[in-house]
């Protein structure tokens, strides 16, 4: 993975030789934490603690592999139904994290767990614990067979084992058989899948009550969601099956836990693998369906167009693909609202820009598309977000996939407004160069991949093309006599046009224009002999 181009002196995170497909799965797996609700790397938790569990119960090879999967990605399908949840129950998130608590084969546990169910809705929250009582026996199974349909689409395109891709099947299902959405019971449920069950809630308790409370609610759960002789031999080695949570760093003892032999992704892959996260983004919102995939290939076009290297075309169409994974933190009745949207909403919409970045960095592999896949949102102007940086500080693929986000979102259609031809999406691109919000090269390579001619944008601070070129040549320390001699002008003209210069962007010294250029990508244009 090739390290993104920036401004100079910029360093960035070095390329990763080598990709193991595990991490790949582990981003994937932190990203469906952020949409279920639970505690950030529960999923890597749960991961660890199965793959422990399997090791007690004497499994190896594929089995202990498909183990290792399942519980890594039990909750991949999490957003196939997160909009028809949001519009039931206004979160979905917190739906999702309350769902996995719910125990229908205790009446007096369950019972309390209604009295508390829709918590997140205030006053609101009776009601929807009424309609969870009725819609659970008809939406919940079709809810959950969306979640199968997610998990086995995914799970081919990462090369999971048949026997996880079964047991992602059966994520809801019960040993009781008051599960969704079959009602498989018993010895019918897969091996792998009553592992899984065992190890995730033995996670859930651990989390809020330590060794003490794990062993207690997977014994209280057992011959009803759990295989009772599963909860006697987890409780029996609790010893080494809970070991894995005193681990200082999750993600590496699950990168150890592995079993053989370990997958690496083939060289130029990662953008397939990429692919399958922006999947699990884009179902949180009925109107961000392929928005993702949209974003790569304009910006693929757009960086092509602009001098990237094929490498830096690879990470940034990779970079567009995991853009919006921090999407799944928003409630998506949030994303599919018509209407304008209140303090408490924007602010959680602000904050999924930084949500992509805390996924990404904290995969090695991935880490080096962190800094432009999250940057998405952030303005040449420093009013974006979530970072509020100016230009400078963003490398000039950030810069390109803030463009071909901004234009492929215009070109689709939004809940509140249908979607906008290219005409009046170039337009929309232009006026935001021209205000100082985006790249004018971005902009410029965006509007020329839109099969529009190369538009001249207006030069910042209404600058004259000939001051351009001053400018540009002045930023690199030269004298008013070279530049003169550069541009065949007397060197009196030059010192008219740099007073002209200093008086527009309001700065009075050579470091300072060359902050200037380098904010508004004037330096880009004189390198690609633009001006």
């Amino acid at each position: 993975m090739a390290s993104v181009r920036g401004r100079p002196g910029t360093t960035y995170p070095a390329p990763v030789a080598e990709i193991r497909v595990v991490e790949v799965l582990a981003a994937l797996a932190l990203t469906t934490d952020l949409a279920s609700g639970v505690a950030f790397e529960k999923g890597l938790r749960t991961c660890a603690v199965a793959t422990a569990f399997t090791g007690a119960l004497g499994l190896a090879g594929e089995e202990r592999r498909a183990v290792f999967e399942a519980a890594l990605l039990r909750a991949i399908g999490c957003t196939a139904h997160a909009p028809e949840n949001g519009a039931m129950f206004g979160d979905d998130v917190a739906f999702q994290a309350s769902l996995k608590e719910l125990d229908p084969g205790d009446p007096a546990v369950f019972a309390r767990q209604l009295q508390e169910f829709g918590s997140w809705a205030g006053a609101d929250a009776p009601k929807l614990a009424r309609v969870f009582q009725r819609e659970a026996a008809t939406t919940g199974p079709r809810a959950a067979r969306a979640g199968c349909d997610v998990s086995r689409a995914l799970g081919r395109r990462l090369g999971l084992t048949g026997a996880a891709i079964d047991a992602l099947d059966e994520v809801y299902e019960r040993w009781d058989g008051l599960g969704i959405p079959d009602g498989v019971a018993g010895d019918a449920l897969t091996y792998t899948a009553r592992i899984v069950h065992v190890a995730e809630q033995a996670v859930l308790s651990h989390e809020t009550g330590g060794r003490a409370a794990a062993l207690a609610e997977i014994r209280r759960r057992a011959g009803g969601h759990l295989d009772p002789d599963l909860v006697a031999a987890f409780t029996a080695a609790a010893e080494s099956t809970l070991a894995p949570l005193a681990e200082p760093d999750i993600l590496a003892a699950v990168l150890a836990a592995e079993p053989g032999p370990v997958a690496f992704v083939p060289f130029g892959d990662v953008g397939r693998l990429c692919s399958a996260l922006a999947v699990v983004g884009d179902l949180k919102g009925l109107y961000l369906l392929g928005h993702s995939a949209h974003v790569a290939e304009v910006v693929t076009a757009s960086g092509r167009l602009a001098g990237l290297e094929p490498s830096e075309l690879a990470d940034l169409r990779a970079a567009a693909l995991v853009h919006d994974l921090g999407r799944v933190t928003v409630p998506s009745s949030v994303w599919d609202s018509p209407k304008p949207l209140g303090i408490a909403d924007l602010e959680r919409v602000r904050l999924h820009s930084y949500w992509t970045g805390r996924v990404l960095e904290r995969v090695p592999a991935l880490r080096p598309l962190a800094l432009v896949a999250s940057a998405h949102h952030e303005r040449t102007d420093s009013t974006g977000y979530h970072r509020g940086v100016p230009a400078a500080d963003l490398p000039f693929a950030a810069r390109l996939l803030a463009a071909a986000d901004v234009f492929a979102a215009l070109t689709e259609p939004r809940p509140h407004r249908p979607a906008m031809s290219v005409t009046a999406a170039v337009a929309e691109l232009v006026d935001a160069a021209s205000a100082g919000q985006l790249d004018p090269s971005a902009c410029a390579a965006m509007v020329e991949a839109a099969g529009l001619p190369r538009p001249r944008l207006p030069l910042p601070a209404n600058l004259s093309e000939r001051e351009a070129e001053v400018l540009r040549l002045a930023a690199r320390g030269l004298s008013n006599r070279t530049i003169g001699t550069r541009l065949g002008i007397s060197d009196r003209t030059v010192g008219h046009h740099l007073a002209h210069i200093y008086d527009k962007t309001e700065v009075r010294t050579r470091a300072g224009i060359a902050v200037f250029a380098m904010e508004h990508g004037l330096l880009r244009d004189e390198q690609a002999g633009v001006g």
